[in-house]
């Protein structure tokens, strides 16, 4: 009985040793290095989230174009109803519609010079699509090296109290040089991989709205080059 009343007290001192670590903890247990580096990556996560959703639906806006704008904008230029083609454009207000607009001002001179006018245009649509997209990609290349930064400031706050220990090393001093080292490291790359997911993500949406700018370009130049 004695036995087994002395297992069941070891048992119960082990279960009382055993802790469990929230995310909290985890990052104040880190120190004040670790604390602001977290800081510093919790900021440019939330500059990278609100990029990503501001550029996506201004490009789901950008590319809503009516089924039959490219058909009316021939019938209006056909029938010589220059003035009503440009007010379809207007109402439009897309960057499609923009292009053919800048176009049709140009009708009467060279198709040539009317290619030429679309496509400084169609640079500018393109770049105002990719306003602050370059900075998911900045993101997701400087947040894992910040959390690497992290990592080796955590390195050397260990490597520090080892070597001022006198022979008996402090293991709490010497776990928060070590919580700030993988803290900081795993907050870089979740960081980093979501701006770089975002950052491809807003790549492959905008190469679509540029592919349906060149594509009804395309078209309205062949319609003007059409023999009458």
């Amino acid at each position: 009985m004695q036995d087994a009343a002395t297992e069941a007290d070891l048992l119960t001192d082990g279960e009382s040793v055993k802790k469990t670590l929230s995310v909290i903890e985890l990052i104040t247990s880190g120190g004040t290095a670790g604390m602001v580096i977290i800081a510093l990556l919790f900021v440019l996560l939330i500059v990278a989230t609100y990029i990503y959703f501001e550029r996506l639906f201004a490009i789901k806006e950008a590319s809503k174009v009516d089924a039959n704008f490219m058909n009316q904008i021939k019938d209006h230029v056909t029938n010589g109803k220059i003035d009503s083609a440009q007010m379809l454009c207007v109402q439009q207000n897309s960057p499609v519609s923009r292009l053919i607009g800048k176009g049709i001002t140009r009708i009467g001179k060279p198709l040539e010079d009317i290619n030429t006018a679309i496509e400084n245009a169609g640079r500018l649509e393109i770049y105002g699509l990719e306003k602050n997209v370059s900075v998911l990609a900045t993101i997701s290349g400087a947040a894992p090296m910040i959390g690497f930064l992290g990592t080796v400031i955590g390195m050397i706050l260990s490597i520090f109290e080892i070597a001022n220990s006198g022979g008996s090393i402090d293991i709490k001093t010497l776990a928060d040089g070590l919580y700030t080292a993988m803290t900081t490291t795993v907050g870089g790359l979740i960081v980093g991989i979501i701006a770089y997911v975002a950052y491809n993500h807003l790549v492959v949406k905008t190469d679509k709205v540029v592919y349906q700018m060149e594509a009804n370009s395309l078209e309205f130049l062949d319609h003007l080059n059409e023999p009458t």
